[in-house]
């Protein structure tokens, strides 16, 4: 049930249980900045037992874009991060989609004008552009408040009855807040500190629409009372607004929660926000999933790119907040242990897209090869390649070389296919007149090897250039080049373990005939 509307104090919400809350736009992909404020939010919510709530704010209907509702959702439990109570977790404080919310906000607007905090403005567009014209042309700026507010077309310069007919008459109008004039407000943000404001430059800002909808600010604070949020945490882009919020909490006689402001994620030359501009233009996703438009411009994700979720919120976890230790792994039960609002930078955090991969190189060396091995054969198949090989053990071999998945198949390619072609300057580097001969007697040493196991025909291949005095570049480079067609690769006994005898002597034939 809605908690009841009143200017009157209500219920603490600092009193009870911790309840942060989640709430961007449905305007389309959410960028990697608005899914680490969501990270914050989820472990300050864990660290203190509290719930997190993810709110649609969809107030804006011209902006809204289909399918970037469920992209949140989807998003958020693809990074392990799930809301406890939102849209299709209904606990009570519903509906969480502000448009379906609208019933509420007007009778807090309403309430407002009634305590004398807000006003009726039948300010025309026209009206209010040929008074920003008008200061343009003075060297001024214009500013709907205290200065002129008395001057323009509102309830506080027309008649009780004048209001009373241009209401009933269905004439067109917005309900501004009354901002404090010639005062020093003193704001509390969890991350900066005290910060002094000057109410006289404040302007007052549109609660309610024309066409019958809240701005974001009213129905933010209503919101947020009515679903007894107790930490308001947000990107710094909402820091300007923190004034008109402080007010609207001190004109309802609501008790404030606490907010905390969040620094922006900079582009990774550290000037300027990070956009999608810049992840285009260097080759990085500024997007947690893939998003497709109408139009078919597809915008690249952390998910399709190959990420591991861990290796996104570790990542994330750290642009803009320090544990006071040099400790950069954190599992996600870490995170939230470690998690302190108070140790969030206030300056932007750089993003560094090779950081990023070196999380991600880091937790795929810590996943399982079974798993890797299922998602390797994924790829395997969309190249329509068979195999007998056992890929947990390609997946052993090779992952230590690898970022993502998706590397595995530069890195152990040879082993599916037997090379037709052979790096020219190993050539030139390994392959001599000598080499013939050597490789000739190679080949018989492995035809005896019994059993062909990695051991086994190391210790022989070894025996036999010791004993021989052949020197062991003279050998494992050209047999290398052989096995591979290039001098890369893991260990050259691991690669004929996993080849058989049959393939590996056919391999070294090959290359005698084609190098020989």
């Amino acid at each position: 049930m809605e908690k009841e509307m009143s200017l009157q104090a209500g219920n603490s919400p600092q009193g009870g249980k911790v309840r942060v809350r989640f709430a961007p736009s449905p305007t389309g992909p959410l960028h990697i900045g608005g899914v680490r404020t969501a990270l914050y939010n989820y472990l300050f919510a864990k660290k203190h037992g509290g719930d997190f709530i993810l709110r649609i704010e969809d107030t804006d209907q011209n902006r809204y874009v289909e399918g970037a509702e469920n992209y949140i959702i989807d998003t958020l439990n693809w990074c392990g991060i799930p809301f406890d109570e939102g849209v299709g977790k209904e606990k009570g404080y519903g509906p969480y989609r502000q448009s379906e919310r609208k019933h509420l906000y007007k009778n807090y607007a309403d309430a407002l004008i009634a305590s004398g905090n807000a006003y009726y403005a039948f300010d025309t567009a026209d009206a209010l552009e040929k008074h920003r014209a008008d200061h343009e042309d003075k060297g001024k700026t214009f500013i709907y408040n205290h200065h002129n507010r008395q001057k323009l077309d509102n309830s506080l310069t027309i008649s009780k009855a004048n209001l009373e007919d241009r209401l009933s008459s269905g004439e067109e109008y917005v309900i501004r807040f009354k901002s404090n004039s010639n005062d020093t407000m003193i704001v509390h943000d969890i991350i900066r500190g005290e910060i002094a404001i000057d109410t006289s430059v404040l302007d007052d800002k549109v609660l309610f629409k024309s066409d019958g909808m809240p701005t974001y600010h009213l129905a933010n604070i209503v919101d947020d009372h009515l679903m007894e949020i107790t930490h308001v945490i947000r990107g710094e882009e909402w820091l300007p607004s923190l004034p008109l919020h402080f007010q609207l909490y001190e004109a309802f006689g609501w008790e404030k929660p606490q907010f905390a402001h969040l620094p922006l994620l900079m582009k990774p030359q550290g000037k300027g926000k990070l956009s999608k501009r810049d992840g285009d233009k260097m080759g990085f996703p500024v997007f947690p999933l893939e998003w497709r438009t109408d139009e078919g411009e597809i915008y690249k994700g952390y998910r399709e790119t190959g990420y591991l979720p861990e290796a996104v919120i570790n990542m994330l976890a750290l642009l803009g907040w320090n544990p006071g230790t040099e400790q950069e792994i954190f599992s996600l039960e870490q995170l939230v242990d470690a998690f302190e609002l108070e140790r969030v930078h206030k300056s932007g955090a750089k993003f560094d897209p090779d950081k990023a991969k070196w999380f991600q190189n880091y937790y795929l060396q810590q996943q399982p090869n079974a798993f890797l091995a299922k998602e390797f054969k994924k790829l395997l198949d969309k190249k329509h390649i068979t195999t007998s090989l056992d890929l947990e053990v390609v997946v052993a071999l090779i992952k230590e070389r690898a970022t993502f998945v998706t590397d595995f198949w530069e890195q152990s390619s040879f082993l599916f296919k037997a090379p037709i072609a052979y790096d020219e300057k190993a050539v030139n580097k390994s392959w001599n007149v000598e080499t013939d001969k050597v490789m000739q007697a190679l080949v018989i040493i492995l035809k005896e090897a019994k059993p062909f196991n990695e051991a086994h025909i190391s210790e022989k291949v070894k025996g036999w250039i010791t004993d021989a005095g052949i020197g062991f570049g003279r050998v494992m480079q050209p047999l290398r080049l052989a096995l591979v067609g290039e001098m890369k690769g893991p260990d050259v006994f691991s690669i004929m373990a996993l080849l058989g005898k049959e393939e590996s002597i056919q391999r070294i034939e090959n290359a005698l005939k084609r190098l020989g």
